[in-house]
């Protein structure tokens, strides 16, 4: 999900606009995990939830947003498998 424009301007109004990049960064990592995964995007959101994967990217985001995505999926597919994850 990504806001734009005047939806953009409404959300950070409501949510602040923390929220509105933490919400956009989750759902980015979400769909890109899929994609690297060759997993459909609501089986990779149950898995990432499941793991622990979903918690970590929202509680670190602003730390992980500055590092490379190779080394983002990595650390969160680690932190996921280490949790009990299989893919």
């Amino acid at each position: 999900m990504k806001f734009e424009g005047d939806i953009r301007a409404e959300a950070e109004k409501v949510l602040g606009k923390e929220a509105v990049n933490r919400t956009e960064f989750t759902c980015f990592m979400i769909d890109e995990f899929a994609e690297a995964y060759k997993i459909n995007k609501p089986d990779g959101y149950r898995y990432l939830k499941k793991y622990g994967g979903l918690d970590y990217i929202r509680e670190h985001w602003w730390a992980l947003h500055i590092n490379s995505l190779d080394y983002v999926l990595n650390d969160v597919f680690e932190l996921c498998k280490r949790n009990g994850g299989y893919l």
